[in-house]
């Protein structure tokens, strides 16, 4: 059927344009493929789709918390709370579970069905407030809090709110999160790119940030460079940063009159004990005064870490007409998921030593970090041990990006194929084993570098497998194009 809307000048140019590399083309054919898997078990050379492309952990089979499943339950079904069924439910739930189903669903109006405030509910947000002058040793301020349905959402606020024509300027990470390429595309304004040293573990030097800002306002005339985006742990990188370095970035952001973006989504996953997570709020706030000019926002995100999707970002120094409008933003939405801010609230509050949940919930808290490291250390060595294959080990968060020399023979029938010789690689690797990854190119690389990203997610049972089938591919494809 024809549609106006499919003529040339009726879409948004900038909704056609932008792309997110995580969910592009190898992603839509991993469909493709678990499809035809679902009709005909037998009908490719391979039994499953493992969808390496994005950090969903739990789609590859981690364990939920029980305490956050537990008081999940309670509030979407509140009548296990009262009358005849109350007695059954001491018998199945902990107390501390049921306690805190009741404080939530008195501070939510009584039901997750119902909306809450824009901003979320603001018994969570305290909770968040409290959570974060634990850690920061800081106070918090509720009232500077916004949750959101994931960090994304969140990161999508605050650069709509910023980029006010289209010669803003934002500075991101190469590699970055294709989140902050398509957002600032999708708003208009321009992406600044300063890159990360892939030689040093991915580290940024305040000399790359001066040499792009400096590169970016004598090549482009009249840029507004407004914000620096900070992924910490990195995305596709996993590289943490110092605290030196985070002080150096302030500093910057200081001089340049720039709002900081701070991405810490993966801030529980941190897997040295010599670069150990600490915020970009933690070290502003320690630099004295002379800072509380430098605008902060910070993002979190229950899906990186250990439990499901939501989210919420903090605005440090941030003016309160500016916060009136991220309000407004908010607004439009009504609320973002009851159920998420729950388990927000939960990821900040959980039980503690002496609840009746807390040795199961650090038990499981502890299988998954500790497996998580194990299966990052495992699947770093295994891609050094590739033909033509270098990766650093991942200090953080959930993924590994490997460099890939690709033969010249297969940069040539990527040409030949109008494909970035990585995405062809990609497509290859997926077709034949069924894992799907995202090409670097997707994710900003030095030109004539290749890679992929990876996550470490596979359950360690299938680890074996996974590692030898991508050996095998490798094996062949490189073969291939001698």
């Amino acid at each position: 059927m024809h549609s106006p809307y499919s003529q040339h000048g009726y879409i948004n140019p900038k909704v056609v344009d932008f792309e997110y590399a995580v969910r592009g083309e190898q992603a839509i054919r991993a469909e493709e493929l678990r499809n035809e898997l679902a009709k005909n078990q037998n009908s490719l050379p391979f039994k499953n789709v493992v969808s390496c492309n994005i950090g969903n952990p739990q789609q590859l089979g981690q364990k939920p918390i029980t305490f956050f499943r537990q008081v999940s339950a309670l509030l979407e079904y509140p009548d296990l709370l009262d009358g005849k069924n109350a007695e059954l439910t001491k018998e199945i739930f902990p107390p501390d579970t049921i306690q805190r189903a009741k404080e939530l669903l008195k501070a939510m109006g009584g039901s997750v069905g119902a909306y809450s405030h824009s901003q979320g509910i603001p018994l969570v947000r305290q909770r968040i407030a409290e959570a974060i002058e634990k850690r920061d040793g800081f106070p918090a301020d509720p009232n500077s809090i916004f949750l959101t349905a994931g960090a994304s959402p969140g990161v999508q606020t605050v650069l709509q709110t910023i980029i006010a024509h289209d010669h803003v300027g934002i500075m991101i990470p190469i590699p970055q999160y294709p989140l902050y390429t398509a957002s600032i595309s999708l708003f208009g304004g321009k992406p600044v790119p300063y890159y990360l040293d892939e030689s040093k573990d991915w580290s940024l030097t305040i000399e790359e940030l001066v040499k792009s800002l400096k590169k970016v306002k004598r090549d482009v005339h009249g840029m507004d460079v407004r914000a620096l985006c900070v992924i910490n742990p990195g995305n596709p990188t996993g590289q943490t940063l110092s605290v030196d370095a985070m002080k150096d970035i302030i500093e910057f952001c200081r001089q340049e009159n720039l709002v900081l973006m701070a991405d810490e989504v993966y801030q529980a996953n941190v897997y040295t004990q010599e670069l150990p997570f600490h915020s970009f709020k933690k070290v502003l706030k320690s630099m004295g005064s002379k800072y509380d000019t430098v605008e902060l926002i910070s993002f979190h995100s229950i899906s990186k870490g250990m439990i499901g999707e939501c989210g919420y970002f903090e605005c440090v120094n941030v003016a309160p007409e500016v916060m009136e409008l991220f309000y407004k933003i908010a607004s439009v939405s009504l609320c973002p998921p009851v159920q998420g801010q729950v388990m927000v609230e939960l990821m900040m509050n959980p039980p503690k030593k002496g609840d009746p949940s807390y040795p199961l919930y650090e038990k499981e808290q502890n299988a998954i970090y500790d497996s998580l490291k194990r299966r990052a250390q495992r699947l770093a060595a295994a891609f050094n041990g590739l033909e033509g294959v270098t990766c650093n080990d991942a200090q953080g968060a959930m993924y590994l990006f490997p460099q890939v020399k690709l033969p010249a023979k297969a940069v040539a029938a990527a040409v030949i194929k109008d494909q970035d010789p990585d995405s062809m690689y990609a497509m290859d690797l997926l077709n034949a084993t069924g894992v799907c990854v995202v090409p670097g190119s997707g994710f900003g690389q030095k030109d004539g570098t290749y890679h992929f990203r990876s996550t470490f997610l596979p359950p360690e049972n299938q680890m074996d497998d996974f590692i030898q089938n991508i050996k095998v591919f490798h094996e062949s494809f490189m073969n291939k194009y001698r």
